[in-house]
């Protein structure tokens, strides 16, 4: 309920800043309104992610080739006192995990470190692959023996001591003055390591700065591939049939897809659905369903939508938690899902790109 009222708030002010001229007198209040909404999902996202039901798609990643790309931005978020120092490993092994649980990782860790220095200091990253034993194993229960990823984190900061170090994965514990700090940063990371099976240890004394190692269960070896493309359009003049009992956001998706150049057919409820994809005389090439509504739910919806539209794409999306909607928080393979709250360019961008991807298999003859 509460990423649905934050769908409709979010929606409706970015709708709102798009359509009033520019030097508005409402533009800066509106745009402050949008901002808070976005934090609010932020936050509810950072307490799904700990609790390990934020619905993830996860995929092959060389961390290297991850990390690199994001040391501008870790650099920016750090500031100019403090030196980042990147020592990535030769040959790494690949992990299987969702590319932006990485980005929360890093900008999470970072923020941290930099937050616990004071004046000039240093953040270093490092990769390296490294075998568990059953020895290790034993010392460690949450431990599989195996091949892992380590990513370790360091930072010259203040350090902490033995009873910080037994809170710092709790949510909401913070050292920082209030205002200052949510207490999630450490949560979420602990979260999203837990949920891709992985392992974390903490290494830190007083004065002598701290390091986060990180464990990830090697993955399958990557593939090399050609490079997909999918152009950043996004506007189209497909057919959409758009399913959700919640009033608000039915206005609000119709809305946003219309304005985007899409013919929008939408229903408050599935049945309503069936009746209109069994009427509806031309093609209808996409489906946008909430997963999770009175009687019938998406996924039922999708079945029977299936056997009479062959070509329909299909696209969930779902306040709800991952264990509602996904088996242990993990997407089938080839199911396109949206988390509410989402934005109007995460929408058009995830429906394009799903159309897209229709597209390039049609023209293959698949």
């Amino acid at each position: 309920d509460f990423n649905n009222m934050l769908q409709v708030i979010l929606g409706n002010a970015s709708l709102a800043l798009l359509e009033l001229p520019p030097g508005s007198p409402l533009n800066e209040n509106i745009a402050e309104i949008e901002k808070a909404a976005r934090r609010s999902a932020d936050l509810t996202r950072q307490l799904l992610t700990f609790a390990r039901k934020q619905a993830i798609t996860p995929r092959a990643l060389d961390l290297n080739q991850v990390i690199a790309g994001m040391l501008k931005l870790l650099s920016r978020l750090i500031g100019e006192n403090i030196s980042l120092t990147w020592l990535p490993s030769p040959n790494l092994w690949s992990v299987n995990i969702d590319p932006s649980q990485i980005d929360q990782i890093m900008a999470n860790l970072c923020v941290n470190a930099r937050d616990v220095i004071t004046g000039a200091g240093r953040i270093s990253i490092e990769t390296h692959n490294v075998t568990l034993d059953n020895t290790y194993s034993a010392s460690h229960p949450d431990c599989l023996p195996g091949d892992y990823v380590r990513l370790s984190v360091s930072d010259s900061g203040h350090g902490m001591d033995g009873e910080t170090l037994e809170h710092i994965f709790e949510p909401f514990f913070t050292t920082k003055e209030v205002g200052h700090g949510t207490g999630l940063g450490l949560a979420t990371v602990f979260g999203i390591v837990k949920q891709n099976r992985g392992l974390i240890n903490v290494y830190s004394e007083p004065n002598q700065g701290t390091t986060f190692k990180l464990y990830f269960p090697r993955g399958e070896d990557l593939v090399p591939t050609a490079a997909e493309t999918i152009h950043a359009v996004e506007t189209g003049t497909e057919t959409v049939l758009l399913v959700e009992d919640e009033e608000l956001i039915l206005k609000l998706g119709k809305r946003i897809l219309a304005q985007h150049g899409y013919n929008v057919l939408t229903a408050s409820l599935p049945e309503r659905a069936l009746e209109i994809a069994a009427q509806h005389p031309g093609p209808i090439h996409l489906l946008i369903t909430d997963v999770v509504m009175p009687g019938m739910n998406g996924k039922a919806l999708r079945e029977q939508l299936k056997t009479t539209r062959k070509e329909m794409k299909f696209l969930f999306m779902s306040g709800y938690t991952a264990d509602i909607i996904a088996h242990h928080g993990v997407l089938d393979e080839g199911v396109e899902f949206i988390q509410k709250p989402f934005t109007i360019q995460s929408l058009t961008e995830k429906v394009r790109m799903v159309l897209q991807q229709e597209t390039k298999k049609s023209s293959n003859g698949k």
